[in-house]
């Protein structure tokens, strides 16, 4: 008999210890709530699909309660689980940086916060704390509509590779 996956384990959850699972990957309960109904997942790319489809049909509160569990650029989450570590990992690129790259990070999320209301985001895996700062840059230039496209974009990025980092056989 083969070796139960951690997709199997999430198909045959209970509710409760399934949404648990789900709000590590994205905190929007929402989100969590329609993976949950649609289940079972044959495979992380069925599960991937749903949740593009999901993430792209939220109301804006449901992605600001998923933006809400994520810190700010530069900032080290705190915590032991698995969204804490994964985001110390995501964020890795930045404890490479300069200090001076760290200060303008620091003033750039205060900016943006000012601006737009909710924390910057982007998927920092790969990125450089250089190469987030200049994004954060150039997306103070953005009109409001123009970046919630962007953040629901870059939300969309994160989940999928936190998916695929607990459900991935």
């Amino acid at each position: 008999m083969p070796e139960e996956t951690p997709l199997d384990r999430l198909n045959a959850a209970e509710a409760a210890e399934a949404e648990r699972e789900l709000l590590a990957c994205c905190a929007s309960r929402r989100w969590a709530d329609e993976l949950l109904a649609r289940r079972p997942y044959h495979d992380v790319a069925g599960l991937r699909r749903v949740s593009h489809a999901v993430l792209g049909e939220l109301d804006w509160p449901d992605v600001e309660e998923a933006l809400a569990a994520h810190p700010r650029i530069g900032e080290r989450a705190t915590g032991d689980g698995r969204e804490a570590g994964w985001s110390r990992v995501e964020q890795a690129g930045v404890a490479g940086s300069s200090a001076r790259t760290a200060q303008d990070l620091a003033g750039g999320n205060v900016a943006y916060e000012e601006r737009f209301g909710y924390v910057f985001l982007i998927c920092a895996t790969g990125l450089s704390g250089e190469e987030m700062l200049h994004a954060l840059r150039e997306r103070l230039g953005n009109d409001p509509d123009t970046e919630r496209g962007v953040v629901r974009a870059e939300l969309t990025k994160i989940v999928d590779l936190r998916l695929g980092k607990a459900f991935g056989s």
